[in-house]
């Protein structure tokens, strides 16, 4: 007993050393004010679509209070996009299945960190209101364009549209054009066809294109939220990266709560009119969530399809793309001043 109480006191005399000599700045530095200093160097580039994710973003605020930098990259489709992850010029890069898979196949270094779950009704293969294309059976020996690119969600649901309807895809003609170049294109009667999505889509009905079918019940209505790896591989910007997630799914929380104001933002933000904006809202709310096991396997599919088609040249192991431990729906910590407000 009595040595176990000498080391004891050993002990106890050697922590309040410690604490004289400096303890105190240790403990100090893990407090969450000096925690959430160690990120004020920190900057992260934010690629962004046609400002669509900008747009909620800044809408509901959801950047208030940050101790990082950011910076705002916008893009207007997936391929330049993921060059720009590719070059280290952007850090986080959102898109569709097909364009993740693309970039991936290509050697593009990236990770998946979440899942922006939206309605498939934001994708869809368009004609002029007047076509006498009716099915898409009618599209055999047309001339289609798709937007953006190779192996984008629209080419996804021309394939798959064909094959349900039991047309060959080689004996369909299909050029793909950037979505604002298509869009002028369309409305000028040059485009028999046109498989587009989102905002582009959105201007095109509004203005009298007929839907011929949309991507419900053929494509996944995902958007994956991909990050380079050497965001992931620094601590500091793994860091910053988990807290902006945080911040997303708020900021789209917002936007389902606040649909009307959403709508007018995002018409101010792009420059369209409020009709057009009110209806791509009216496709459906959008949640940014955690990545899960079925969003895993329903990206495989379109891997496999596009294998299967030759469109991509190997396949690639989703799951080996993941990384599920940068973002969980946990309360986002708020700073002194924001819970003041």
């Amino acid at each position: 007993m009595p040595i176990l109480v000498r080391k004891s006191a050993l002990v106890l005399l050697s922590c309040v050393a410690l604490l004289l000599s400096g303890c105190g700045d240790t403990v100090e530095s893990q407090s969450p004010s000096a925690a959430k200093s160690d990120l004020s160097g920190v900057k992260l580039i934010l690629g962004d679509q046609a400002k669509g994710l900008r747009t909620v973003v800044e809408a509901a605020n959801a950047l208030e209070g940050i101790d990082y930098t950011i910076e705002w990259a916008n893009f207007q489709g997936a391929a330049p996009l993921f060059e720009a992850l590719r070059a280290g010029a952007v850090d986080l890069a959102p898109a569709g299945d097909t364009p993740v898979l693309a970039a991936a196949t290509g050697g593009t270094p990236l990770r998946i960190v979440a899942v922006r779950r939206s309605q498939s009704r934001g994708i869809a293969i368009l004609v002029p209101a007047d076509s006498q294309i009716r099915t898409v059976a009618d599209l055999k020996g047309r001339n289609v364009v798709v937007s953006s690119a190779r192996g984008s969600i629209s080419q996804y649901l021309l394939i798959r549209a064909l094959a349900n309807a039991g047309v060959d895809d080689k004996v369909v003609n299909v050029g793909f054009v950037l979505p604002t170049d298509a869009l002028s294109a369309f409305n000028a009667g040059k485009i028999e066809a046109w498989a587009t999505f989102g905002i582009y889509q959105a201007f095109a009905e509004q203005q009298g294109a007929r839907v011929l079918i949309s991507g419900e019940g053929i494509n996944t209505g995902l958007t994956f939220i991909t990050a380079s790896d050497d965001v992931l591989a620094d601590p500091l910007k793994r860091k910053a990266l988990s807290d902006v997630l945080q911040r997303f799914a708020k900021a789209f929380e917002w936007a389902r709560q606040n649909p009307d104001e959403y709508a007018r933002v995002f018409a101010k933000v792009n420059d369209i009119p409020l009709e057009v904006s009110q209806r791509l809202r009216s496709w459906g709310d959008e949640a940014l969530l955690p990545l899960e096991p079925q969003d895993v396997q329903a990206l495989q599919q379109v891997d496999d399809l596009f294998v299967e088609k030759n469109i991509f040249p190997h396949r690639v192991d989703v799951q080996k793309l993941t990384d599920d431990q940068v973002f969980s729906l946990k309360p986002l910590t708020l700073t002194q001043s924001e819970t003041a407000r």
